[in-house]
C-alpha cells in the first residue's frame, strides 16, 4: 500500500464558494453541443459554423448532451495556452458541472492528443488556428475572402490540420495541404500521399468552404508537379519538396494496458493518496460509493478520476489541478488524457479495467447496495430531432440556425432546372436525385436564408455538377444573401430535419420522385428504420432480402398483398413510430410482427430466409460492450491500429486498409481490395495482439472472422445502416473529383 499527500489544491477552496457563469444557466436541456472560447476569464459561445475551429493560443470548453441526456464535457487546451486561460478553464468545467448537478464526465484535451470521443465529434477533422484572444484574433462568422493561409492535414481517420509558415518550405510529398486563398481553397496532394488522406483532406476543404465560406469559395484539387499559375502566384517559386518525417509509435503497447488504482481521501484532513491495487484488471467490489478514486494509465496516455456518490464534498470538487498534480507528480507526459467520471457514468474506457464490471440496474454492484438518486439512469425515451423547431434556446446556442419554424422552399434538379416539390411530399428524398431546400427565417436583423443542396448516393455525374449550380445561380438571384450548406446522403444536419416538423426523413432508392416517375416503384419493398446516437430516426429502403435485416432495427416490408412492420429484438419505441410513419407514406395498414414469430409468407416476400445480422449481443438487455471499428495501416512505415472516431458507416472502410471491427462476442477482420501484403499477413496477428491487450482480462479464444472486400457476411454488414453492395463501384476520392467538375 502506498499513500500520497496532495498539497496542490490552491484553487479548491474557489470551487468551494463559487457559483456558476451565467453562460451555463440554461445548458443541457436539448440535445447537440455547445461550444465556449474562454476570452479574458469569461466563456464566450463559438457560433456553430465554426465548431471544429480552434485557437491555439487559446481554451476551449465543448459541452455533448446525448438524446438520453447524459452529458460529456470537454476542457481543450492549445499548445500555446497560458497557465491563466487553463485555469480559468478548469475552473469553469468546475462550474459547468455544477449546473448539471455533477451529472457530466469531464475530459482534459490537449491539442494533437485529442480523445476519440473528442475527434468524433467533428466529422470534417479538427482546424488549428495560429494565435488566440491574447493575439486578438476572433471567430469570425461572416464570409472572409481575404485570408491566406496554410494548412498541413494529417491523418487518416483522426483528421487534425494545423496552420503551418505560408511557404514552400512547409510542404512533404508524404502528406495533404489546402493553400486558402479565401475565395478559392487549392488542396494540394503530395506525390506521396495515399487514397484515404487525400479524401479526408477534401472534406476538411469541403467544410471550410461550406462553414467558414458559407458555400461562397471553390475548392480545386491539385496534385504534386502539376501545380496551376494561382498556387504558384500565391506561394513564389516552387522549390523542392522533402519526404514526409516519419513519426516513430510504440512497437507493443501490450504492457501498457496495465494500470493501478488510488483511492482519495480526507479522512485526516488532508487530501491524500493510497494505492488500492497494484494492476488491472480491477474487481467492483474495490471501488466504494464512499470514496474518490484515480485509475492510473498513464504509461498509455490516461488517467480516469471516479467520483463516488457518498464521497465527501471536498473530495467531490477535486478536479483538473489535482489530475495535473498527479500527471506532474509520475512524470508523465503533459499530453495525457484525463477523464472525469461521476459514479452510474462510467465510460467503456474507464469499465475496461474491471474484470467483473455490471451496470447499476443488474443484480451485482459496487462494495455497497445504495438507492440510485439524482444520477439516476434515463430511460431511453424516443427521441424525435425533428422536433428541434420547437426549441427557443436553439437560436441562442446556434446562431446559424433558428428552430426550424420558417419558411420551406424545395425543388429536385430535373433536366438541369430546378422542380418544385409538392410540400407534402416535403422529408421524402430518393438516391438518385439532387434536391435543393431554400429555407427563410425571420431574425432581429431581418429575414435571412440557408441554403441546403442534398445530393443522393446514387445520383449521376451531371445531376451533381447541376446542383451545384443551380445553388450558385440560386444565391445570386438573392444578391449572396443566403448562408449555403452541402449535404450528402446519411449526413443531414439536425436543422435540415427540424424543418420537416414531425415527419422523418424518408430516403427511397433510385430517383422515382419526378413526375410519373422515370421508374416505377418495385412491387415488393424494404425499408430499413434505425435511431442514430444523435437521436434522430432514418428510414432508408434497401434490397429486399433476408440478408437485409438487422436484430437491432426496425423494418417496413410492403409488398401488393400487405405490409409488415418487423420489429428486430433490439428495436426502440421511435424506430416503430417512424415506421408507423413510413407505411402511412407508401401506402397500406402494416401488421406488426416480432422477430422469431414471422409467417411464412413474410419469408416469401424476401424470397425465402436467410442468414442475418442477429448477433446476441444485440439480444443483451443491457450492452456493456460498444460496436468499435478500427483501421489496420502500415502506410507510414510502421504497422498501427487506429480507432475510427464517432458513429461509423460503410464510408469508413479503407479500401487500401485492413479494418477490425469488434463487437465483443466476434472479431471480424475486413480486406479492402486495395491494401498491401503486408497488412493482409499482419492482419490475423494484429487480431490476436488486440485480444491479449484488453485490459479486461478478454477471452484470446474470441472468435476471429476475416473476409474480403465484396465478400462480406451479413454478419458483418448487419452494423451498417443501409449497407450499399455497389458503393465501391466508383472510389469515394473519384466521386469527389467529379461533383468539383462543374
Amino acid at each position: 500500500m502506498v499513500t500520497w499527500r496532495i498539497w496542490k489544491v490552491t484553487v479548491l477552496h474557489r470551487y468551494l464558494i463559487m457559483g456558476f457563469h451565467q453562460a451555463f444557466e440554461n445548458v443541457g436541456k436539448k440535445p447537440g453541443m455547445t461550444v465556449w472560447r474562454i476570452e479574458k476569464m469569461n466563456p464566450v459561445l463559438v457560433p456553430e459554423n465554426l465548431h471544429g475551429n480552434f485557437y491555439m493560443g487559446d481554451a476551449y470548453i465543448v459541452l455533448h448532451t446525448t438524446p438520453d441526456f447524459a452529458y460529456s464535457a470537454h476542457l481543450w487546451l492549445g499548445n500555446q495556452c497560458s497557465q491563466d486561460e487553463s485555469g480559468s478553464g478548469a475552473i469553469f468545467c468546475i462550474q459547468l458541472d455544477d449546473s448539471l448537478n455533477g451529472k457530466p464526465v469531464q475530459y482534459r484535451e490537449t491539442q494533437g492528443n485529442e480523445s476519440n470521443k473528442f475527434v468524433g465529434y467533428f466529422k470534417n477533422g479538427l482546424l488549428y488556428k495560429e494565435g488566440g484572444v491574447a493575439s486578438g484574433f476572433a471567430h469570425v462568422v461572416t464570409n472572409d475572402i481575404s485570408v491566406k493561409r496554410l494548412l498541413h492535414v494529417k491523418g487518416r481517420r483522426n483528421v487534425r490540420a494545423s496552420e503551418v509558415p505560408f511557404t514552400w518550405s512547409s510542404f512533404n510529398n508524404g502528406d495533404c495541404f489546402l493553400i486558402d486563398a479565401g475565395a478559392m481553397i487549392y488542396q494540394w496532394n503530395g506525390s506521396k500521399s495515399n487514397l484515404y488522406e487525400r479524401l479526408k483532406c477534401s472534406q476538411l476543404a469541403n467544410g471550410i468552404r461550406d462553414g467558414e465560406r458559407v458555400g461562397r469559395a471553390k475548392v480545386e484539387v491539385v496534385d504534386e508537379g502539376d501545380e496551376p499559375a494561382g498556387v504558384i502566384e500565391l506561394l513564389g517559386s516552387k522549390t523542392a519538396i522533402p519526404d514526409a518525417t516519419v513519426e516513430d509509435s510504440a512497437a507493443d503497447k501490450a504492457s501498457k494496458q496495465k494500470a493501478k488504482l488510488y483511492m482519495i481521501s480526507d479522512a485526516s484532513g488532508q487530501l491524500s493518496l493510497t494505492e488500492v491495487a497494484a494492476a488491472s484488471p480491477f474487481q467492483m467490489a474495490t471501488l466504494s460509493t464512499k470514496e474518490c478514486y484515480i485509475l492510473d494509465n498513464g504509461p498509455n496516455g490516461h488517467i480516469f478520476l471516479w467520483k463516488g456518490k457518498e464521497s465527501s464534498k471536498t473530495e467531490r470538487k477535486v478536479g483538473f489541478d489535482t489530475c495535473e498534480f498527479f500527471i506532474n507528480s509520475k512524470g508523465y507526459s503533459k499530453n495525457t488524457q484525463v477523464e472525469m467520471l461521476p459514479e452510474n457514468g462510467e465510460t467503456p474506457l474507464f469499465t475496461q479495467f474491471f474484470s467483473d464490471w455490471k451496470v447499476k440496474d443488474q443484480s451485482e454492484g459496487l462494495g455497497k447496495v445504495y438507492t440510485i438518486g439524482s444520477i439516476a439512469k434515463i430511460k431511453s425515451v424516443p427521441f424525435d430531432v425533428t422536433k428541434l423547431h420547437n426549441s427557443n434556446a436553439m437560436a441562442a446556442q446556434h446562431n446559424m440556425v433558428d428552430d426550424g419554424s420558417g419558411k420551406v422552399q424545395i425543388w429536385r434538379i430535373e433536366d438541369f432546372k430546378k422542380q418544385p416539390i409538392d410540400p407534402s411530399a416535403y422529408g421524402q428524398f430518393y438516391g438518385g436525385d439532387c434536391y435543393i431546400i431554400l429555407y427563410s427565417y425571420k431574425s432581429r436583423d431581418g429575414e435571412k436564408h440557408l441554403i441546403y443542396t442534398w445530393q443522393g448516393n446514387k445520383t449521376t455525374k451531371d445531376e451533381l455538377g447541376a446542383s451545384a449550380a443551380l445553388t450558385i445561380e440560386l444565391d445570386d438571384q438573392m444578391k449572396g444573401l443566403p448562408v449555403q450548406v452541402r449535404v450528402t446522403q446519411g449526413q443531414e444536419p439536425p436543422h435540415l430535419l427540424s424543418l420537416f416538423k414531425d415527419k422523418p426523413l424518408i430516403v427511397h432508392l433510385g430517383g422515382t420522385s419526378r413526375k410519373g416517375g422515370q421508374s416505377a416503384a418495385a412491387p415488393v419493398r424494404l425499408f430499413h428504420v434505425r435511431k442514430s446516437s444523435t437521436g434522430s430516426t432514418r428510414a432508408v429502403e434497401v434490397n429486399v432480402e433476408a440478408g437485409s435485416l438487422n436484430s437491432n432495427d426496425t423494418f417496413v416490408l410492403k409488398t401488393p398483398q400487405q405490409s409488415y412492420i418487423w420489429k428486430g429484438v433490439g428495436a426502440s419505441a421511435g424506430e416503430l413510430k417512424t415506421a408507423k410513419y413510413v407505411v402511412s407514406v407508401i401506402g397500406g395498414s402494416a401488421t406488426e410482427i416480432q422477430e422469431g414469430s414471422e409467417p411464412e409468407s413474410f419469408w416469401k416476400d424476401l424470397g425465402g430466409k436467410k442468414q442475418y445480422q442477429s448477433s446476441k449481443g444485440l439480444k443483451e438487455e443491457v450492452a456493456t460492450h460498444p460496436i468499435r471499428l478500427f483501421g489496420c495501416s502500415n502506410k507510414t512505415g510502421t504497422f498501427v491500429i487506429e480507432e475510427v472516431p464517432g458513429d461509423f458507416t460503410q464510408a469508413d472502410l479503407a479500401v487500401d486498409d485492413v479494418m477490425l471491427l469488434d463487437t465483443w462476442d466476434q472479431i471480424f477482420l475486413w480486406l479492402g481490395s486495395s491494401a498491401n501484403e503486408v497488412e493482409k499477413s499482419e492482419s490475423l496477428k494484429c487480431a490476436k495482439k488486440y485480444l491479449e491487450s484488453d485490459p479486461s482480462g478478454r477471452d484470446p479464444g474470441t472468435s476471429i472472422t476475416i473476409m474480403k472486400q465484396g465478400k462480406e457476411l451479413p454478419t458483418f454488414t448487419g452494423w451498417f445502416l443501409a449497407w450499399d453492395p455497389k458503393m465501391w463501384d466508383m472510389s469515394p476520392l473519384e466521386k469527389y473529383l467529379a461533383s468539383l467538375r462543374v
